[in-house]
């Protein structure tokens, strides 16, 4: 009986760690604009990673993205940022951009399900992803610029 009774509650804190963890993570949502470095204005539909679980969800299990949507990771400060495709079934382009909104890398058409690392190569404050090829299709290129100051994101869509 003891034994069942620590089963039980061995099951309890488990489960106490592991639903949390599995329950759905919200973004906020918001516009930004990014200028090709031929000035052409580019703009998206984005929902913001910002915290760790955040960043840590990404674009997993999505399996479409329009053509104006994306997600944009802020760091909060600039770093070496990589990154990874596991999970995510999309090809995604990342576009790296540091603290001043210089694009200083775009990553284009990554692998889905790959657990290769994608650095940015120089420290950078944010990342944005976008449907893999569609960088390619609007001259988005380093180079080019994301318009700041960036607006407040809206609340986080449940």
């Amino acid at each position: 009986m003891q034994k069942l009774k620590s089963a039980v509650l061995a099951l309890f804190l488990l489960l106490g760690f592991i639903l949390p963890s599995l329950a759905e993570v919200t973004f906020a949502t918001g516009k930004l604009t990014l200028l090709t470095a031929t000035g052409e204005k580019r703009e998206f539909d984005v929902e913001w990673a910002i915290s760790m679980e955040q960043r840590a969800r990404g674009l997993m299990q999505r399996e479409q993205l329009a053509d104006d949507a994306g997600m944009l990771f802020d760091f909060g400060e600039s770093r070496m940022v990589t990154m990874w495709m596991a999970n995510t079934p999309l090809s995604l382009d990342m576009v790296f951009i540091n603290e001043t909104g210089r694009i200083v890398r775009v990553a284009e058409r990554t692998t889905p399900f790959s657990e290769a690392i994608v650095g940015s190569g120089e420290a950078v404050r944010y990342v944005l992803e976008i449907r893999g090829g569609r960088a390619g299709e609007l001259g988005i290129t380093a180079g080019g610029r994301l318009s700041l100051p960036l607006a407040v994101p809206n609340e986080p869509q449940p």
